[in-house]
């Protein structure tokens, strides 16, 4: 997402004739105007383009905009825990430490952090405006993804499916919204995998590993 560069500031003191450069009651007036423009009008659109039209650092009610426009729900509903799913407890009907997880009896609502939202959010977005080219999906997975480690996707060329690699392990908050929503940019019909490779590989040259610093990957 690639937003243009805007310039909010606004001066009045050009409407001032040279011929009136010495009106000082003029000229005071017309900067005290200035400086309610700029504390009024710059700061407003300023903090509009960076709390609401940049999804990178948009806030909650931001986020909560973009998710009307793009049709995206930013809470997560949870179902209970199958009958016979083994939950943790005590007793004869319950598993105890190591043998089981917590259950949940009623369906319930999970909300996303600020940065998941965006995240969510920026891959619905590039999901509706790209073209679904390996080249552009992995420029985008670069700007989304690149502060954590290095995204990139591989096409079998069979148009079964493509594959997301990640070089890092992804972070909990990471995963849930990958395993929650199926938003990563793919060509239409196409399914996609992800796989984590973040051990060192055999090989050689410069992102490789040789003999004894790496071993064969599967």
């Amino acid at each position: 997402m690639r937003i243009q560069a805007f310039d909010f500031s606004v001066d009045l003191l050009q409407a001032l004739l040279w011929q009136y450069n010495d009106a000082d009651n003029l000229r005071g007036l017309l900067e005290c105007k200035q400086a309610w423009y700029e504390q009024n009008h710059t700061a407003f659109w300023e903090n509009w383009i960076r709390d609401v039209f940049d999804l990178r650092t948009a806030n909650d009610f931001g986020l909560s905009v973009w998710a009307e426009i793009l049709g995206v729900p930013l809470a997560v509903t949870v179902d209970p825990t199958k009958p016979d799913t083994p939950v943790l407890g005590f007793g004869g009907s319950n598993r105890n430490f190591g043998h089981g997880g917590f259950g949940c009896k009623s369906s319930s609502t999970v909300g996303l952090t600020v940065e998941q939202k965006r995240t969510v959010l920026r891959l619905r977005y590039f999901q509706l405006v790209s073209r679904g080219t390996i080249p552009e999906i992995n420029q985008f997975m670069k700007m989304l993804l690149g502060d954590q480690g290095q995204v990139y996707v591989l096409d079998p060329n069979d148009m079964t499916y493509v594959v997301y690699v990640f070089t890092f392990q992804p972070n909990p908050g990471l995963t849930f919204v990958l395993d929650t929503y199926d938003l990563l940019p793919r060509p239409a019909g196409v399914g996609v995998r992800r796989i984590v490779v973040n051990r060192p590989s055999f090989g050689f040259g410069e992102y490789n590993k040789n003999f004894e610093h790496g071993t064969f990957p599967e």
